[in-house]
């Protein structure tokens, strides 16, 4: 005989007996089901019984995913860095916002010593050898028809082998996504925009950059690439802190007197700007025009109420290695630069190269 079914009114008020007083429990009842009919009448269930559920697939472990040949040995030859176009790496940190010995690539997981910013490469790489198999992979230098043939099928929106380069620039994850790409098509459409439009020469992917249209970037393989060779990028668990920098700006401006580095500010800040910049736009000109101001005028600024702080703070420190140039300002979204006093020594080493 089947037990009968629980209504839904039941439901509600099932909980430990110990939550309610005895009355009440019984008093429940009474008032949320109607007389038990007799024992001998069937009272079918409101549904099929259901089939048996077959056991659920194991689910990995974070145990179980760990490789048991760790830690993992790379011989790639550079440093390991979240972002290899947005930091300088010859301008050293002051502090960290987390302990160095945090590594993102998890405790143990890699033969090097994460130091707070980067993974040194261990032993010293022979340069020779790294562009001897660099060539190799790319092999002969591709036909101007096939190039063509390249560019028609990967530079349009709707490709599917597209990766966004965002404010952080090129990543170190994004490394092993662009050799997954390599893995199905021979070249990769990488797309540009915000801060690292101002300066998208670094390549740390080995490939070879075979077109460029304004932020749009296409990177081929090469003729010899074979995906089972492909290097292993070991992946960024997390994102790691930024550590704490120099100030880029100073009270007062190398070179200049304070009542000179507040008039030049002032100055700045009532003339008309420049530039007016958007978030996540193309700054591809951006250095040329300031470079091309310089010529006429001793400080510039740039209007930038529509972009974050942060990206306000990346395009000074890319000004003022690009340019090259001095920053005095950075106020209500509002970029102040002054061309330096060797601005024109500068310029006439440009015309003599």
């Amino acid at each position: 005989m089947q037990k009968k079914l629980l209504s839904w009114q039941t439901l509600t008020l099932i909980a430990p007996s110990h939550y309610y007083p005895p009355s009440f429990l019984l008093s429940s009842r009474s008032f949320n089901h109607s007389p038990s009919p007799p024992s001998e009448t069937y009272d079918p269930p409101f549904s099929p019984l259901s089939k048996t559920l077959k056991s659920k697939e194991r689910i990995p472990t974070l145990n179980s995913e760990i490789d048991k040949n760790i830690p993992f040995q790379s011989d790639l030859p550079f440093d390991f860095r979240h972002s290899y176009s947005e930091t300088d790496p010859s301008i050293k940190p002051i502090g960290f916002r987390e302990p160095p010995r945090f590594s993102p690539f998890g405790p143990g997981r890699l033969n090097r010593k994460w130091n707070g910013v980067s993974a040194p490469a261990v032993g010293v790489s022979d340069r020779d050898k790294v562009s001897e198999e660099r060539e190799s992979v790319l092999g002969d230098p591709l036909m101007e028809e096939e190039i063509e043939e390249l560019v028609e099928r990967y530079r349009h929106n709707d490709c599917s082998r597209q990766i966004n380069l965002g404010k952080c620039g090129v990543t170190h994850n994004m490394l092993d996504d662009i050799h997954n790409h390599w893995k199905r098509a021979e070249a990769v459409r990488i797309k540009c925009l915000g801060v690292p439009t101002l300066d998208i020469d670094n390549d740390k992917t080995g490939g070879k950059i075979i077109y460029r249209q304004i932020n749009i970037l296409l990177l081929y393989r090469g003729r010899n690439y074979d995906p089972k060779q492909r290097p292993t990028v070991p992946l960024m668990l997390w994102k790691p802190y930024v550590p704490i920098y120099p100030k880029l700006v100073k009270n007062i401006a190398d070179g200049l007197t304070f009542e000179e580095t507040k008039e030049m500010r002032n100055r700045a800040l009532n003339a008309p700007a420049l530039m007016k910049l958007t978030r996540n736009g193309v700054y591809v000109n951006v250095v040329d025009k300031v470079r091309e101001a310089f010529k006429t005028e001793e400080v510039v600024r740039l209007d930038c109420n529509h972009v974050e702080t942060s990206d306000c703070k990346r395009i000074g420190v890319k000004l003022r290695d690009l340019v090259p140039c001095v920053p005095i300002l950075f106020k209500n979204c509002q970029i102040v630069i002054w061309r330096g006093k060797n601005f024109q020594d500068f310029t006439n080493s440009k015309l003599l190269d």
